[in-house]
């Protein structure tokens, strides 16, 4: 079964995605692999505005129906939001993993910790090496 990786967006070996937003803050996601391996998302705990993240640091726990998760920050900064529409809608993470399902909104502490998340082809390598 073919992953769809949006190459506009980087990526971490943890399966989160990054899109970079026109006013410098980035959008976080998981990955379309990583919600098919999580199966039915029930429930996300989402992290609270103006926490501030590490990067690598777990941020976020998404529930399934098979088990629970933790999603990292891809870079250190500031928590803007979550996505208010996931406290009603869990399932968008399965349905809309790059859209409608982003988790959280971040402020990157240094714009260029940006190039140092993988490209969606080093993703797509990292995939296809990977055991899961």
């Amino acid at each position: 079964m073919s992953t769809t990786i949006p190459a506009e967006l980087r990526y971490t070996s943890s399966h989160e995605w990054a899109r970079e937003n026109l006013d410098g803050t980035l959008t976080i996601g998981i990955t379309e692999h990583a919600q098919r391996a999580l199966g039915d998302i029930v429930f996300v705990d989402l992290p609270v505005a103006g926490r501030h993240m590490a990067a690598g640091e777990a941020c976020v726990v998404v529930e399934s129906v098979k088990a629970a998760s933790d999603v990292y920050c891809p870079v250190a900064g500031v928590i803007l939001e979550g996505n208010p529409g996931l406290s009603a809608a869990p399932e968008l993470v399965n349905s809309d993993p790059y859209g409608e399902g982003w988790l959280f909104r971040v402020q990157p502490s240094a714009p260029s910790d940006w190039g140092g998340l993988l490209t969606a082809q080093s993703y797509a390598e990292l995939l296809s090496t990977s055991g899961d």
